[in-house]
């Protein structure tokens, strides 16, 4: 079978492989229709994933259709179209009974599918713990709805979740990237009184401005942010800000532009360590939540998708063969003819 592979530290080829088999009760092996490319990957390219393993078949965000399950998996049958989650829990761990699924303890628990174990950049994945890791998407749902259910639309919505957002408050999202943006939608569902997206890329801003016109926009290149913020919040600052931009700059932008006794949820993935000024922060009492998503709220997610109160097709701006991946792959990272998000079709 086709699939991409992460051989070492900036070197990812395009090669033939075996289809994978059962290996446990719990395994289910799902032939992908659609995956996509996560900002993760590139992380991995740029080593900056120390858990990834070299050989490892890339990728995490994959819809396709269930061919073969272990004895122990009763939720899905052959035949059934699926979300695969990115993350693989057994449900019955200490953190998993608590809802922390990404600390899940199991062997192959946490984020494993393209990274420590094979991923789904290819034409087969092997699933573990298939119980918890697949839901299955309703016939009124398309592959295209679905694509993200299971990594950057998760994270939107546990971000917006453990943010616990009220109707009054005055939310900040950092970065309009692709989970920027399913952040927003699901921000969006707890009707806060403001949202505010703070971008540098005129483009990102546009795309926010056109689909999602209730909410307000702010390039840093342009206006100072935390200004901005104060100017249109009630108590000096952002009640809740979500940070998915991921860089030193957005990360100070994060905890300068939240109110006092504010929440700071940060959810992006850093290539560097990054520096909490205590002193500068001293008196502000700031709450941070921090972390990789608790993705085990697939089935609530794909109810919403059903019921048409979440929409990410419009991020799908490009739509490739799987062939071409390293195509697909220098149009994503070099953010080519204004990318989002590409569905690599297999």
């Amino acid at each position: 079978m086709l699939a991409y592979v992460y051989e070492k530290k900036g070197k990812f080829t395009l090669q033939d492989r075996p289809r994978p088999q059962i290996l446990n009760p719990g395994d289910a092996i799902v032939r992908v229709t659609l995956c996509s490319i996560c900002t993760s990957d590139l992380h991995i390219k740029h080593g900056s994933v120390p858990q990834a393993v070299p050989g490892v078949i890339l990728g995490h965000e994959m819809v396709g259709v269930v061919e073969e399950t272990g004895d122990d998996v009763k939720n899905v049958k052959p035949g059934d179209r699926v979300t695969v989650n990115v993350e693989t829990f057994c449900g019955e761990c200490y953190f998993c009974r608590r809802g922390f699924v990404n600390n899940c303890q199991a062997p192959e628990g946490g984020w494993a599918l393209g990274c420590r174990i094979d991923g789904g950049q290819a034409e087969y994945v092997r699933v573990p713990c298939a119980e918890q890791g697949l839901n299955k998407i309703d016939d009124t749902v398309t592959d295209e709805q679905a694509l993200f259910v299971g990594d950057i639309l998760a994270t939107g919505f546990w971000a917006a979740r453990i943010g616990e957002i009220t109707r009054e408050d005055t939310v900040l999202i950092i970065g309009a990237g692709p989970v920027g943006i399913c952040t927003l939608l699901c921000a969006v569902l707890k009707n806060p009184e403001k949202i505010i997206v703070s971008e540098i890329d005129g483009e990102r801003l546009r795309f926010v401005k056109e689909h999602y016109p209730q909410v307000l926009t702010v390039n840093p290149r342009e206006t100072d942010v935390q200004d901005f913020v104060k100017k249109h919040s009630s108590h000096g600052g952002a009640d809740v800000v979500l940070e998915m931009g991921g860089t030193e700059e957005t990360f100070e932008t994060a905890w300068k532009c939240a109110r006092p006794n504010g929440t700071v949820v940060v959810a992006a993935l850093y290539e560097r360590p990054q520096t909490l000024p205590l002193p500068d922060m001293y008196g502000k009492n700031l709450t941070f939540k921090t972390g990789g998503v608790d993705g085990c709220d697939c089935d609530e997610i794909l109810r919403l998708i059903k019921e048409g109160q979440i929409d990410t097709t419009p991020l799908i701006t490009h739509r490739i063969s799987l062939m071409d991946v390293e195509k697909a792959y220098d149009i994503f990272e070099n953010r080519k003819d204004n990318v989002i998000k590409i569905a690599l079709e297999v």
